[in-house]
């Protein structure tokens, strides 16, 4: 759905809810203005280990204090309504890792959400999780569906947690399964569900040549023949039914993407930390925003030399920010 909140000329009131605030958080979010948060900000949280080699800890005393961040910046994100928060927090490429260190990030995922359930609900947020799920050990699965089954009928902000997820894995998955869905192994488990597929998308092929009856013959009956289109590419992406990131944050100073949301942060704003992921507290979050706030945010267009905050307001509603695709 197109996003339609007005742009103001001057920032809105700070929201009591995110209680009390040290002098830089206040003076961060007189800077803020509310009404043109970004609808979905993507986290990548680097530099747990680093942080816990600097204080001669063990690696996974680095991932269980960056809990605490995690806890931290989806309270403050939920607060200030923004509509969907995405944390990387184990990638395909960190099995990779000693057993141990993959070990403890699994058990440390169902502490989390056995722990910081109450808060979820409290905040009204629903959650995701996104990535290879049933690739990971039972015991973890069923805390993950048990978890998106009790808060699925929130209506706040939705938190996705990618685990066991990659950017490229991700794609493979969603061409594999229109593939499926065209060869009618789809979820509706019916022969021909992938004519329906494309019709859902809006498209129609247009491979027939000069009425050759059998080159119309194989085209309906080979689904090859029939263009994947973006839309229906998103449609079958982990973030089906979410808007694109409109700001990447990443923490401890890398300049890569490292695999993550790599067809959804197209069109993104990244702000690059130098903070390591446990020490970016409710301040470097608000920075980030307020940096944000800043960029001018074209989408491949020009802006118009005579724009205003209204003509701004038009290139948003024109852009995939706003269609939320």
């Amino acid at each position: 759905m197109p996003h339609t909140k007005q742009l103001s000329p001057s920032p809105v009131s700070a929201p009591k809810t995110l209680g009390p605030l040290s002098v830089e958080e206040s003076e961060l979010l007189r800077q803020l203005d509310l009404s043109r948060m970004p609808r979905h900000v993507a986290v990548i949280m680097d530099g747990n280990g680093r942080w816990a080699q600097r204080r001669h800890l063990p690696r996974i005393a680095g991932h269980r204090y960056g809990t605490k961040t995690a806890r931290t910046t989806i309270e403050t994100c939920a607060r200030l309504n923004i509509e969907a928060l995405t944390l990387y927090a184990f990638s395909v490429e960190n099995w990779r890792r000693p057993k141990v260190e993959t070990d403890f990030l699994m058990q440390l995922l169902r502490e989390y959400i056995r722990k910081e359930m109450p808060l979820i609900q409290r905040n009204n947020i629903r959650m995701r999780f996104l990535g290879r799920i049933d690739e990971l050990p039972l015991g973890v699965q069923k805390d993950v569906r048990q978890a998106t089954e009790q808060t699925a009928a929130n209506t706040g902000m939705c938190l996705c947690i990618a685990f066991n997820y990659g950017g490229r894995a991700e794609i493979v998955d969603a061409m594999n399964a229109i593939l499926a869905q065209r060869a009618g192994n789809g979820p509706n488990g019916q022969v021909g569900g992938g004519h329906a597929a494309v019709k859902r998308n809006g498209h129609v092929s247009t491979n027939h040549k000069n009425g050759d009856a059998e080159q119309h013959k194989r085209a309906d009956s080979n689904d090859h023949f029939q263009r994947i289109t973006e839309d229906e590419v998103s449609s079958y992406l982990y973030t089906e039914g979410l808007p694109d990131p409109d700001l990447l944050i990443r923490t401890s100073g890398e300049m890569r993407v490292s695999n993550f949301l790599l067809w959804q942060i197209a069109y993104a704003e990244m702000y690059v930390s130098e903070t390591l992921w446990p020490d970016f507290n409710r301040a470097r979050l608000l920075e980030a925003l307020v940096e944000f706030q800043k960029r001018e945010r074209r989408y491949g267009g020009l802006r118009h030399p005579d724009s205003s905050d209204n003509s701004e307001a038009t290139s948003l509603n024109d852009s995939p920010h706003a269609a939320g695709k």
